[in-house]
């Protein structure tokens, strides 16, 4: 199968290419490149061929010849969607709806989007599960719902569109972020051998493995089309719905020397629990093979490897708000977050 991975160069699509490779596909990607300077470590055997482009300028002789597209560009995460509402809904919202009506008028089969179970937003009294209410808490998380509502009335017997709401990530990429929580805590954990939460961390969460996001995306580009036929699927495992205190607790475990202190602030609206039955029902090959203490372990021996500094943890190349504020503030893109061309950026600065 030829797919056609756009984000390709962030966190999960450095981990996604590859695994599908692996797996048989012929991959290529798309992406705008705003992270590219973020690379911890060489984890990639083989990469696929990226063409470099915003999802706003594709054109469907881009598209032309894909069995399939896996649609991760965003603006990402919900700092960033709100640094810039506005953008957040050109770009994820607007964006995408316009790139999947042209993919289905290229004649592309098959659509799998990269919703989030961010949508839950508010609901830890019970573990959500696709059928349930949904309540987004910030313009990250309406864009994928959306995006999900938008694309569920283009589906018909010639374009097969498939929702993988994801549970938040953690785990070792090339392309490392730090700006998720599990990831976040582990790099606190490593630089200064202390985790200080403000919050009491009572708010949970679900979480899931980058290599167990692209495990169901293997699955969902290899399943029968009636299978994920404008189908949502919540991407994690119920075993993996934590407080965040008590990630905070195992991560102090696995790193030598950690301290931890937890405070008694609880000003974090998002908390959510979700429930994932559906996807290992409907795909039984799916078993989530990691968990955080696991992916914990393999954050400390990747750290210890690289020696990994806290002015590169701190820095702007692995954390989604700081790289963006960065780009604005050096004038490299524009206040809609295109590149600023390199002509127009030595003008810009008075040379």
């Amino acid at each position: 199968m030829k797919v056609l991975v756009t984000g390709i160069d962030g966190y999960i699509g450095t981990v996604l290419g590859p695994y599908l490779m692996g797996r048989g596909h012929d991959v290529i990607g798309i992406d705008t490149g705003f992270y590219r300077t973020g690379w911890l470590y060489n984890g990639v055997d083989a990469a696929p061929r990226i063409v470099t482009k915003d999802i706003r300028n594709v054109v469907e002789d881009d598209l032309e010849g894909c069995d399939a597209i896996v649609h991760l560009a965003d603006l990402s995460n919900d700092p960033v969607g709100q640094l810039a509402p506005h953008v957040t809904h050109a770009i994820n919202h607007q964006g995408t709806v316009a790139l999947a009506a042209k993919a289905k008028r290229a004649g592309v089969p098959r659509f799998v989007y990269f919703s989030s179970c961010s949508v839950y937003g508010a609901s830890a009294n019970a573990a959500s599960d696709e059928n349930g209410a949904t309540h987004p808490l910030t313009a990250y998380a309406e864009c994928k719902l959306l995006v999900e509502r938008d694309l569920k009335a283009m589906a018909d017997t010639t374009f097969c569109p498939t929702y993988l709401r994801n549970a938040t990530a953690y785990g070792a990429s090339p392309r490392q972020r730090f700006d998720l929580v599990v990831n976040n805590l582990c790099g606190h954990a490593w630089c200064s051998k202390l985790i200080k939460m403000d919050s009491d961390g009572t708010p949970w969460r679900p979480f899931v493995h980058v290599l167990d996001i692209a495990q169901a995306t293997a699955l969902t580009l290899g399943a029968p089309r009636e299978a994920v036929f404008n189908e949502t699927f919540n991407v994690g495992d119920s075993a993996e719905n934590y407080q965040v205190r008590d990630i905070a607790r195992t991560v102090a475990e696995t790193f030598p020397d950690c301290e931890l202190s937890i405070g008694s602030r609880g000003d974090d609206r998002r908390d959510y629990r979700v429930n994932f039955d559906k996807i290992h029902s409907r795909f039984p090959a799916f078993k989530c093979r990691w968990n955080v203490k696991k992916g914990a372990l393999q954050l400390l021996r990747i750290f210890q490897s690289v020696q990994m500094s806290k002015e590169l943890f701190e820095g702007p190349a692995h954390t989604r708000l700081k790289r963006i504020q960065q780009l604005i503030a050096t004038r490299q893109i524009d206040p809609n977050f295109y590149w600023v061309n390199g002509h127009d950026l030595h003008a810009d600065q008075g040379a």
